[in-house]
């Protein structure tokens, strides 16, 4: 009698079988912060080289085909984002055609941190010349700001922009912000302003009704 060979089926293709740019589309629908090209390359197990070539070339291909989406490079990884000629779209589907923004307070607030970071609450407060507690506290909430140590003259705590703010602006580093930075005052011109005792304020404290700024998104 003749043996019989049992076939076993074949298993599902491993990460390296798969097609790449594919394989890419996937994985890149679903982050929710912008893949860095080292993790991509890990996942996928590709060469980086070969993972930066396929997002590049995925990228001219969206914009090649008018797309309404397109691939991007910010804060150090790749995403997906609204084609900007598309976003009223957008925004009627998920808003219901109310634009969703930060006050005007909110990016004052935050313009003077991108361009003077590391600084202080005071600081910030001296250059725009209002008490901004209830703005900082909205900004470090919406993760668009965090703290990163104390000055070490007044022990005052310093913020930073955070990488979510670079994905929100679209930027891939700070040196892409516009140069505005001339036009803010010199530290020296407010530093008779900024002498600040107390280190901190606390960031889950309601925002006082009678706050000179309105921090509502």
């Amino acid at each position: 009698m003749s043996e019989e060979t049992t076939e076993v089926p074949a298993g599902p293709p491993g990460v390296a079988d798969l097609d790449l740019k594919p394989a890419l589309e996937a994985v890149l629908m679903v982050v929710d912060e912008p893949a860095t090209e080292e993790h991509l390359s890990k996942i996928l197990e590709r060469p980086k080289r070969q993972i930066a070539k396929a997002l590049r070339e995925l990228a001219d291909d969206y914009t090649v085909q008018r797309r309404g989406f397109e691939l991007r490079y910010v804060a150090g990884g790749w995403r997906f984002y609204t084609r900007a000629e598309y976003a009223p779209a957008v925004e009627r589907f998920v808003l219901d055609g109310q634009q969703a923004r930060l006050t005007q307070a909110a990016l004052e607030t935050l313009a003077v941190v991108a361009y003077r970071q590391p600084v202080s609450r005071s600081r910030v407060s001296a250059v725009r010349g209002v008490n901004c507690d209830g703005v900082m506290r909205t900004l470090l909430q919406r993760g668009l700001v965090a703290e990163a140590g104390t000055e070490p003259e007044t022990g005052a705590i310093l913020y930073v922009t955070t990488n979510y703010f670079l994905e929100r602006m679209g930027l891939r580093g700070l040196d892409e912000l516009p140069e505005l930075a001339p036009f803010l005052p010199e530290a020296e011109a407010i530093e008779a302003e900024t002498q600040e005792a107390v280190p901190s304020f606390d960031p889950d404290a309601p925002d006082s009704e009678d706050a000179d700024d309105k921090t509502e998104l």
